[in-house]
């Protein structure tokens, strides 16, 4: 059932992506803010097949942590469903990533739209003060920025290395940090075709303030904090306490 299920998402994928990118790149004089509302409605659509084809729904712990401004979203990765789902948690926002994903036919096309912060990975520090440089920029027009500190996406139980650049980000420009761990790998791995039904649960830490801090510490503060919580609801542990826990029954 899961496999048919998987297919026919699939297969409305298909049928809406091209024209909808051919819509998105016609808004390309749009502001950047309206930009990215003609964006994130392909996402929603997305996360709304999700939901009620494949079966695939989400939780979030600590709501209440969220800033009332855009601040910087550092966030375990292991499938493509957070790519699609912090556009809903966190709006609006922009990526730090490859520049190489914007070359891809439509889906590509349509990140370009959204204003992201594209670098060259093998630059070095070149490629730190351009994060510098052009995040400072988003957060100063209202954009969250959303950086997945291990860069590729890494299976369950595993860890790959979290490298410095969101840390780096946050302690130039004085913005704090938002942790977030999940368990979508469990349900969609990467570069798997079927869609596990199920709820994931996406975690939100309280927000960190990099005053006083070296990027170094603050990137082993968030990690230690991130790969604690994945092993605790990787586990399905039940959160504590009302407050902690919001299901959110429209994440479709």
């Amino acid at each position: 059932m899961a496999f048919l299920r998987s297919a026919c998402y699939m297969l409305l994928l298909v049928i809406i992506t091209p024209p909808y990118a051919i819509f998105t790149l016609a808004c390309f004089p749009l502001p950047p803010h309206a930009r990215y509302r003609v964006t994130s409605t392909w996402t929603h659509m997305i996360l709304f097949l999700l939901h009620y084809i494949c079966g695939l729904r989400y939780r979030l712990l600590g709501a209440e942590n969220i800033p009332k401004t855009p601040s910087i979203v550092l966030s375990k990765h292991q499938s493509a469903w957070e790519t699609l789902a912090f556009q809903k948690i966190f709006p609006p926002q922009v990526w730090v990533l490859k520049k190489e994903l914007l070359s891809i036919p439509f889906f590509g096309w349509g990140l370009a739209m959204t204003n992201p912060i594209a670098i060259d990975r093998s630059a070095g520090r070149s490629a730190l003060d351009q994060v510098v440089e052009q995040g400072q920029d988003r957060l100063k027009n209202g954009f969250w920025v959303v950086i997945f500190p291990e860069g590729t996406r890494i299976p369950p139980g595993k860890k790959g290395s979290y490298r410095i650049g969101g840390a780096w980000l946050a302690t130039h420009t004085n913005t704090q940090v938002v942790p977030v761990a999940h368990n979508a790998g469990e349900f969609w791995a990467r570069n798997a075709f079927v869609k596990k039904p199920g709820t994931i649960t996406v975690s939100i830490g309280k927000p960190i303030d990099p005053a006083g801090m070296e990027s170094n510490e603050l990137n082993a503060k968030v990690e230690e904090w991130i790969e604690t919580e994945v092993a605790r609801i990787s586990q399905r542990l039940p959160a504590t306490g009302n407050s902690a826990m919001r299901t959110d029954r429209n994440s479709g």
